[in-house]
């Protein structure tokens, strides 16, 4: 266990946590992580929930596959609400062993207003839990700590983040967002980052909303009523819990699944009917011994392009 992450076990609250999600699984499955944690792969860490900040291992991940999946490189993933940057800096780890998993490279863009947290505008930005000021950073120091790959944007969220958009590749779409701004009023204007052109993102980004957590946070306040503003204002871009996620995980109490939504990029040109798979699918019948029949050659739907040469034609469409 790295020194780090003992550290973040002497915080307050932080051990019964860990007690509570691990202590209510099953022992068998305890056991087997012990085993994981010392000779599994990183892969088999993040299914079993063993690298710190799981809420951003999990997603990180998810977006280097599906960036593997359509042909891309590179990927960019952003987290809103920087604060003292241990996140941040745990996020460039967990991209960088994500990136010797995956071959997929990582840009990494930190937003935060350097300043702490700015004056609630009313009940919606739950007063009671956040207040001015909170969470301020040291901008140089963390500057310096910051792998090649990442960096701090500095200032406003409303005036940032419509500039950021506009300086977005193609190359690197943005494949996961993690959102810790505290207040609806903030997270209202982070979801922003969501509405650029489509070619901008993988079909599916994750986003976390760390802060739908606190007592007062309900569909009427703080980062729920935010999606929901989102949801409402955009026709083809809805951002919904992600699906039967907790049915996939291997342990199910933990909370950041229940933090754990997806942004869906309905008119993305891969969730468009243009795009198809490389090959025919089926579902055998063991009833009557089908198994279907064996295609005299390789099943192709759009002509003889390979999957990479489509995708690249319908990224370009």
């Amino acid at each position: 266990m790295s020194l780090y992450a003992l550290q973040r076990l002497t915080r307050p609250g932080q051990l019964r946590k860990v007690l509570v999600e691990r202590g209510t699984e099953p022992l068998h499955l305890n056991f087997l992580s012990l085993f994981v944690a010392l000779f599994g792969s990183y892969r088999a860490k993040v299914d079993f929930d063993l690298v710190v900040r799981q809420q951003y291992a999990f997603p990180i991940l998810y977006a280097a596959d599906a960036a593997k999946k359509y042909g891309y490189k590179a990927v960019t993933i952003l987290e809103f609400g920087v604060a003292g940057g241990a996140g941040l800096l745990n996020m460039c780890r967990i991209a960088e062993r994500t990136r010797k998993a995956t071959g997929i490279e990582f840009r990494i863009y930190g937003f935060d207003t350097g300043t702490g947290m700015p004056e609630p505008i009313d009940y919606r930005d739950i007063p009671e839990s956040f207040q001015a000021g909170d969470f301020p950073m040291d901008q140089d120091r963390l500057r310096e700590a910051l792998p090649d790959f990442a960096e701090l944007v500095i200032g406003d969220i409303a005036e940032t983040v419509p500039e950021f958009c506009r300086s977005l590749s193609e190359d690197a779409p943005i494949g996961f967002v993690a959102v810790d701004v505290d207040y609806y009023s903030s997270a209202k204007r982070t979801l922003d980052v969501l509405s650029a052109p489509p070619q901008l993102y993988l079909p599916i980004v994750p986003v976390y909303l760390d802060d739908i957590g606190v007592d007062g946070s309900n569909p009427w306040t703080g980062e729920l009523l935010a999606v929901k503003e989102f949801n409402d204002a955009h026709e083809f871009r809805k951002i919904a819990p992600f699906t039967l996620l907790r049915s996939q995980r291997i342990f199910k109490n933990t909370q950041w699944i229940d933090r754990m939504f997806a942004a869906h990029i309905h008119d993305h040109a891969y969730r468009s009917s243009s795009y198809k798979g490389e090959s025919q699918r089926l579902l055998p019948n063991e009833y009557i011994n089908w198994h279907g029949s064996k295609p005299k050659g390789p099943t192709k739907v759009v002509g003889d392009e390979s999957t990479e040469r489509q995708a690249e034609r319908v990224r370009s469409a």
